[in-house]
């Protein structure tokens, strides 16, 4: 939910130009800047994705997805474990694809029912970064408080840099692009209807363009 994204241009360009064409050469350490200039990136909503998945009677991986959903970075360049992620999904905007609407409006039960996302009480799912640690040339983990049902816990999510553009062709904008995994027990906000039958465990998939927002 997450998350996360979600960080972050890992790397620095000039970095991994260097290590091109080498093939024996001892450990480096993971850089911590980035080729981009500091500032708030905003997410692309026309080239992001918010989905979560839960295993259903162990038979299957049970997939939805969140359409309407906000997060920002406010990067740092010089050190990016120092910048944030903000993130805010709408509960009524999750897309089950039940086959049948006619008879279950099943997308409503979820985003409002009390036994699930209980979105009529608590109108926002929200992740606010605490911390960045850099684990490779183009990862890191994001570290946060997701606040779900109105109940705040620690979420971590491992986050790829898929590349990055100090001037997209198109807007003319810095941009990067991430993917993000995360997972959360739901029984810790207070969801632990149906266990028995559906996994505790929600896995987070996380897509998402970020541009720098104009000054």
């Amino acid at each position: 939910m997450r998350a996360a994204l979600i960080g972050l241009a890992l790397y620095s360009a000039t970095g991994l130009a260097a290590l091109g064409g080498l093939t024996a050469m001892p450990a480096l350490a993971a850089p911590t800047t980035v080729a981009l200039p500091s500032g708030k990136y905003v997410v692309d909503p026309t080239h992001a994705s918010l989905s979560w998945s839960v295993v259903h009677f162990g038979l299957s991986n049970y997939t939805a997805r969140f359409v309407k959903f906000d997060a920002s970075v406010d990067l740092d360049a010089a050190d990016v474990s120092k910048s944030t992620l903000k993130v805010k999904v709408d509960p009524a905007s999750v897309r089950t694809d039940y086959p049948y609407p006619d008879k279950v409006n099943f997308d409503a039960e979820i985003a409002t029912s009390p036994k699930f996302l209980d979105g009529t009480a608590h109108p926002n799912v929200t992740f606010v970064s605490t911390g960045i640690v850099v684990t490779g040339a183009k990862t890191a983990n994001i570290t946060g408080n997701l606040t779900l049902r109105g109940v705040t816990k620690p979420v971590t999510l491992a986050a790829v840099l898929n590349g990055s553009m100090p001037a997209h062709p198109m807007t003319k904008l810095p941009v990067f692009g991430i993917s993000a995994k995360g997972s959360f027990k739901r029984s810790d906000f207070g969801m632990d209807y149906g266990t028995q039958f559906v996994s505790d465990t929600v896995e987070l998939v996380i897509e998402a363009e970020f541009t720098k927002a104009p000054n």
